[in-house]
């Protein structure tokens, strides 16, 4: 007895479910992560770049500073974005955040200590041989100390690679006792010259850091949450900032 052509059409319609339930789903494409191109553009690693709190408009954090840009990279602008329910600067935080990042790439290795045997607080200090304000914090460091901060000298030379400031810090790093050498340096006093084929120095790593943060003057002085305090401020002075910004009361 020969199918009837409903019969057959219904065992063709069986087939053919099953052949595309038992067939594995194609994968979808993936979507291409935008972030990629605002990387490209910006010369910047991808996990630099996160959504914003704004729909539409990425956050990239470089260094010290804090820009925004559309999904589709076209458009960049910069400025502070406040969440006035919460009376915050959500800008400030994440630079804040950015600049902690990355203080934390140089190690004490790399800097000059002068510090309390169990310090309150550790603030990073991008210094100067020259500059007279350098000179002044540093004539009160056992202060700075006895009042419970840790200091973290390194070096930002403002007038560049090559100069006489670039070279005395090169020559403090290459003493025998760098906290002795800093010490006569900044009063003024000869050093002898950095021997460079075999002593190697951070100097111009802590240079291009001190640029990527933005310092704007010496003595540049960055708190361990990434709050960047431009210029001197006398020990009390500054243990009294350091107290407000860890309540939460500074900015930075």
């Amino acid at each position: 007895m020969m199918p009837t052509p409903i019969a057959c059409r219904r065992v063709a319609a069986a087939a053919l479910a099953f052949s595309i339930a038992s067939a594995p789903a194609l994968a979808e494409a993936p979507k291409p992560d935008p972030r990629a191109e605002i990387a490209r553009r910006l010369d910047v690693g991808v996990d630099a770049i996160r959504p914003s709190v704004i729909p539409g408009v990425y956050e990239v954090a470089r260094g010290g500073e804090v820009l925004y840009m559309t999904t589709d990279g076209h458009y960049a602008f910069s400025g502070d974005i406040y969440d006035t329910d919460r009376r915050k600067n959500l800008t400030a935080q994440r630079r804040n955040e950015a600049r902690m990042a990355a203080l934390q790439t140089v190690s004490d290795d790399d800097a000059i200590i002068f510090s309390p045997s169990v310090p309150r607080y550790t603030v990073t200090v991008f210094t100067d041989v020259d500059c007279p304000y350098c000179r002044r914090l540093h004539s009160e460091i056992a202060e700075y100390v006895r009042l419970g901060v840790k200091i973290r000298y390194m070096f930002f030379p403002r007038s560049g690679p090559g100069t006489d400031s670039w070279r005395k810090a090169e020559a403090v790093w290459c003493a025998p006792n760098r906290q002795e050498a800093l010490t006569r340096a900044k009063q003024g006093g000869e050093l002898k010259a950095a021997a460079k084929d075999t002593c190697k120095t951070p100097v111009a790593r802590t240079f291009e850091l001190g640029k990527e943060l933005g310092i704007r003057g010496t003595p540049g002085l960055f708190t361990e949450r990434g709050e960047y305090l431009s210029g001197y401020l006398p020990p009390a002075e500054l243990v009294e900032k350091l107290k407000q910004l860890a309540a939460g009361d500074g900015s930075g």
